[in-house]
């Protein structure tokens, strides 16, 4: 069942353009060229109920603008949006309470007291039942093992325990659909990896989030749908592992050479050589829709020895700068 279901959604801004220096500055006081941004431009797409939704898209494309037309903050310049059975801008208030958002470079927290009582305030706002409040306090708190650390000012604590304040701040209403801007942004790996758990387990629970993140390690441990954005235009929507044969099916292959590699032995072989990672190790890239993983090294091993043989699949970087080139 589709939770959120976008149709022909677009979005457009008027602003000026000015030129450079004193006399462009005078000029513009009297007469400004108006420019017309397109930030969504006719994007459709669905989600459904307890998914997680990746939406991608390089800086610039229209993923912040797209998500806050889905949260309701922002009005759509055409085109419809279908949320929970509502329209997010239309019906916000009895909207923004079955919703919740985490932006990773905008806090919910106030800055000068502790998370706890940041949390109290969100109850209150919420009107959730103290029995109610407590249950799902003691819950989250202990999955990422921070009830000491709640107790304390938000402005003293890490960047790490700060997210994970935030992702309780925005889960204690128990919203049926989370938003996440930037979720793990400058987060170290631990950090990055308790958020990683957290949402798994919520959404196991039935929660449905829509993911945006330039980390593309979130996509790929988290996303089941993804939806890639560029200049306003969607480019792709559909399953994660269906991007990961977008480009076709290319493999990455490292080799380590007992001798000293000579580009010579890998003509004829049908592979682009992507790395020399030193004189004895290369990384070179095939497409297995040409040519079999197991007829490829069987050709490597007849034009060369290796004592140490990887494959992997496509990186997740290299499939989305060959859609964003495209």
């Amino acid at each position: 069942m589709d939770v959120i279901k976008v149709t022909n959604l677009t979005k457009k801004y008027v602003t000026h353009k000015r030129g450079s220096g004193f006399g462009a500055a005078v000029k513009s006081l009297f007469k400004r060229e108006k420019v017309e941004v397109v930030a969504a431009d006719e994007i459709s797409f669905s989600v459904k109920k307890g998914s997680i939704c990746g939406l991608i898209g390089p800086n610039g494309a229209g993923k912040s603008t797209t998500i806050k037309m889905l949260c309701g903050s922002l009005y759509p310049t055409s085109g419809t949006i279908e949320s929970l059975g509502m329209n997010p801008y239309h019906e916000r208030k009895k909207y923004v309470r079955r919703i919740g958002a985490v932006f990773g470079q905008r806090s919910q927290l106030v800055w000068d007291i502790p998370p706890i009582d940041s949390f109290n305030m969100n109850r209150a706002i919420y009107g959730i039942g103290r029995e109610d409040y407590k249950s799902r306090l003691s819950h989250l708190a202990g999955l990422f093992e921070i009830e000491e650390v709640m107790q304390k000012p938000t402005r003293v604590l890490s960047l790490g325990e700060r997210m994970k304040c935030e992702f309780i701040m925005a889960m204690l209403h128990n919203p049926e659909i989370v938003f996440l801007d930037e979720p793990t942004i400058g987060l170290d790996i631990l950090a990055k990896t308790k958020i990683r758990d957290f949402i798994r387990e919520i959404n196991a629970a039935g929660t449905t989030f829509i993911l945006t993140t330039h980390d593309l390690e979130d996509i790929s441990q988290l996303a089941e749908h993804v939806i890639i954005i560029n200049h306003g235009k969607k480019v792709f929507d559909d399953e994660l592992i269906k991007l990961q044969h977008f480009v076709g099916e290319k493999k990455i292959i490292e080799l380590t050479l007992p001798q000293p590699f000579n580009a010579e032995t890998l003509h004829e072989l049908n592979v682009r050589l992507v790395k020399e990672k030193s004189s004895h190790e290369i990384v070179i890239e095939a497409d297995t829709a040409q040519q079999s993983v197991g007829e490829l090294i069987e050709k490597l091993s007849r034009k060369m020895h290796f004592t140490d043989i990887s494959v992997k699949a496509l990186p997740m970087e290299e499939i989305i700068a060959k859609i964003y080139s495209d």
